[in-house]
């Protein structure tokens, strides 16, 4: 399976759930290159589907930021 097929597959709800969790720990102390290896761990997505949440979280201020 390729990289693209897995970001296919997140859904809008699962991606904000991550990036949900990657505020509240960036929030709480953990440095951002931290946090973003353990929401790779934790939600079993590559890196740069962490990065590519991460952007569009802040594009579209999903919660906590709104």
């Amino acid at each position: 399976m390729t990289e693209s097929t897995t970001d296919q597959q997140l859904t809008e709800t699962r991606r904000k759930e991550i990036f949900f969790a990657l505020v509240y720990a960036q929030d709480y102390g953990i440095d951002v290159a931290r946090s973003r290896r353990l929401m790779v761990e934790r939600f079993n997505v590559s890196e740069s589907q962490v990065r590519q949440i991460e952007r569009e979280g802040m594009e579209n201020q999903w919660p906590p930021l709104e």
